[in-house]
C-alpha cells in the first residue's frame, strides 16, 4: 500500500514545502493538496517548489475540476511540471465543490467532467484533443505521462470513473462503503472492456494517532461535513431509499442545515455539529497506531492501493511520526 498526505495550501507556502519534504522522508509517496483558488493559495505554483525539494514524491490536486481553469492550461501546467521534474504528477479531478461554489458557480456536469478528463490527459501526454471545437496539441511535450484519478460517490460518477479514469479517489475510509464503491468502479471498468484491476484505488481521510478518542473526533469532525456536501447533492439527485446510493452514506445528513465554505476543511467548523461520532469513527482513522493498521489492512484487502491522510488537525507531526515508525512499515 502507498501512502499520501493531503494538505491545504494555507500561507506560508514554504510550510507546505517543508511538510511535503518531511512526509517523503517519513515514507509517504504522494503529496496532495486542496485546489480552491479563493480559499487557498494556488497549488500548482507550490507543486513546483515541492518537486524541486523532494526526490520521489508524486504531487497533485485532491481535487481540481473542469471549471476554474481552461483545459489546455491545466494540461500544460501538468506537462510543464513533468518536463521539469520527470513525470511526478497526478491529476485528481472531480465535478468541483468549494472551488466552484465559492465563486458562485454550480459544480460541473459529469458529461463535462468526462470530456475534461480525456482532454487534459491527451494534451498532457502530447496527443491531440479537441477544445471548444478546435483541435489542439502541445507540440513541446515529449514522453509525458499524466494519470487522471476521478473523485466519485454517486452511481453515475462511479461508472464514469470505471469507464475512463486511471484511478478512483474515495474520500472516506469506511470499509463497507469502500467495498461497495470499489465494486461499482471495477464492474464499470469490466463492462467497458478495461482491466478492472488496472484502476488504482485511493482512499482519502483524516488520520489522528493518539489515545484520546474524543479529542481526535473533535479534530476530525469537519471531514463529515465536507463529505456531507457531496452526499447532499446525491440525496437531491437520487432521493433517500432509492437503492442507488447506500443509506450508510446518506442517512447522517438528515440534520444538516447549511454550510459556510469559510470554514471548509477547518477544525471546529460550526456547520459540522450534525455529524455524529459514529460517522467520524467510520469515515476517519482514529486511535492508536495498531488500530489504524488493522483498519488499513481491511482496506488493503478490499483493493485499496493508497491511503491519503488528510493532515488538518493539531496532531499532524505526531501522526506523521507514528506512520513513519509503525503504520507504513506494517503495510509497505
Amino acid at each position: 500500500m502507498d501512502f499520501g498526505i493531503v494538505l491545504q495550501t494555507d500561507p506560508p507556502a514554504s510550510a507546505i514545502v517543508d511538510r511535503m519534504r518531511r512526509a517523503e522522508d517519513a515514507g509517504f509517496t504522494y503529496g496532495w493538496t486542496f485546489d480552491s483558488a479563493v480559499l487557498w493559495q494556488e497549488p500548482f505554483v507550490i507543486y513546483s517548489r515541492v518537486l524541486e525539494h523532494t526526490e520521489r514524491l508524486i504531487v497533485g490536486p485532491m481535487v481540481t475540476n473542469p471549471g476554474t481553469r481552461t483545459w489546455e492550461v491545466t494540461a500544460s501546467t501538468f506537462a510543464t511540471l513533468n518536463d521539469m521534474y520527470g513525470n511526478r504528477t497526478v491529476c485528481g479531478i472531480g465535478r468541483g465543490d468549494s472551488a466552484m461554489r465559492v465563486a458562485g458557480r454550480k459544480p460541473n456536469t459529469l458529461a463535462r467532467l468526462g470530456e475534461a478528463m480525456h482532454t487534459i490527459k491527451e494534451l498532457a501526454e502530447g496527443r491531440e484533443a479537441t477544445v471548444d471545437g478546435n483541435t489542439l496539441r502541445l507540440p513541446w511535450v515529449r514522453g509525458g505521462s499524466l494519470p487522471v484519478w476521478a473523485a466519485a460517490y454517486g452511481p453515475k460518477a462511479l461508472a464514469l470513473t470505471g469507464r475512463q479514469a486511471d484511478g478512483f479517489i474515495l474520500q472516506l475510509a469506511d470499509p463497507y462503503l469502500t467495498e461497495w464503491m470499489v465494486k461499482a468502479v471495477r464492474d464499470a471498468a469490466a463492462e467497458a472492456g478495461r482491466d478492472p484491476d488496472a484502476v488504482t484505488i485511493c482512499v482519502a481521510a483524516p488520520a489522528y494517532v493518539g489515545d484520546d478518542l474524543a479529542h481526535a473526533r473533535e479534530q476530525c469532525r469537519w471531514f463529515g461535513g465536507m463529505v456531507g456536501n457531496h452526499v447532499a447533492d446525491l440525496v437531491t439527485r437520487y432521493g433517500q431509499g432509492s437503492g442507488l446510493v447506500p443509506p450508510e452514506l446518506t442517512e447522517y445528513i438528515k440534520a444538516r442545515e447549511g454550510y459556510d465554505y469559510a470554514h471548509h476543511g477547518r477544525i471546529g467548523n460550526p456547520d459540522t455539529a450534525f455529524v455524529p461520532d459514529e460517522i467520524v469513527d467510520r469515515f476517519c482513522l482514529l486511535g492508536p497506531a495498531g488500530a489504524q493498521i488493522e483498519k488499513l489492512k481491511q482496506l488493503r484487502d478490499l483493493g485499496v492501493d493508497q491511503f491519503a491522510l488528510y493532515a488538518m488537525h493539531d496532531g499532524v507531526e505526531s501522526t506523521i511520526e507514528a506512520y513513519e515508525k509503525e503504520v507504513i512499515p506494517a503495510l509497505s
